[in-house]
């Protein structure tokens, strides 16, 4: 793996750390409230603040996944050169647009 593709994958689990931390406080805050779906939604619906917190935890875990995936597909299938970079871009542009239309889902009126 080269240099800054390490040091972006370093970075997003850094960024993802406190994002994860924070994502399973929500969650028990939610369930020991005896929250219903339509009420989360209710607080997320129109929101920006979730929209950006979500968005970025979606841009840093796809990233993060897509550069692992290129290091396994190096290292397991033999992938080098165009090949790898191609499996790398599109499977983290798909993680993109699936997490994206999932935040959307949740937070668009």
């Amino acid at each position: 793996m080269n240099v800054r593709l390490y040091i972006l994958q370093r970075a997003t689990a850094a960024i993802m750390a406190p994002l994860v931390l924070a994502h399973l406080a929500i969650i028990y805050y939610a369930t020991s409230k005896g929250l219903s779906a339509a009420d989360i939604l209710g607080r997320t619906r129109g929101s920006i603040g979730w929209a950006a917190y979500y968005g970025l935890f979606v841009v840093a875990a796809s990233t993060h996944g897509a550069i692992g995936v290129r290091v396994v597909a190096a290292e397991w299938a033999g992938l080098r050169g165009q090949r790898l970079d191609l499996l790398m871009w599109g499977v983290g542009l798909g993680l993109v647009a699936l997490g994206l239309r999932a935040v959307a889902a949740v937070v668009l009126p």
